[in-house]
């Protein structure tokens, strides 16, 4: 497989300030980890000449972006909807919650369209990912 054959695209809602940004990135990297299959790893262990192991990464490139609210939401469902993507959101309640239970009692009692999306990956081939988030500008810290 080849280095430009796949993607990861993570989406920040440009509302959100750096230091939250940067925990939605983290908590979904590992979920999209967690969840992808087995080729999205290069190598597993990788040791240097002193034979220290460092875990290797992503074998594809992984992008952050940012958007505005609306169109991460957009991005979501219309990512969601396409069974070759992998999806992982992170919806506000994720930041206002506390524990596990609490994360899950407070989505359970919501409708999507009530969710408000801090952020987004998307994993899957560059084309398909390209088609949702290619026009999205990249993220940095203004």
């Amino acid at each position: 497989m080849n280095y430009e054959d796949k993607k990861i695209v993570g989406i920040i809602a440009s509302n959100v300030e750096p230091a939250v940004a940067l925990n939605v990135i983290g908590h979904l990297a590992i979920s999209i980890g967690k969840y992808s299959n087995e080729e999205i790893m290069g190598k597993e262990i990788i040791t240097d000449k002193s034979g220290i192991e460092h875990l290797g990464i992503s074998r594809f490139p992984f992008i952050i972006t940012k958007v505005k609210v609306g169109k991460l939401k957009n991005a979501i469902d219309t990512a969601k909807n396409n069974p070759n993507l992998l999806v992982a959101d992170y919806p506000r309640d994720m930041l206002d919650t506390r524990t596990d239970d609490e994360l899950v009692e407070s989505i359970n009692s919501k409708e999507n369209e009530k969710l408000e999306y801090l952020g987004a990956v998307i994993y899957g081939d560059t084309r398909e990912v390209d088609e949702i988030t290619g026009k999205f500008q990249l993220w940095r810290i203004d």
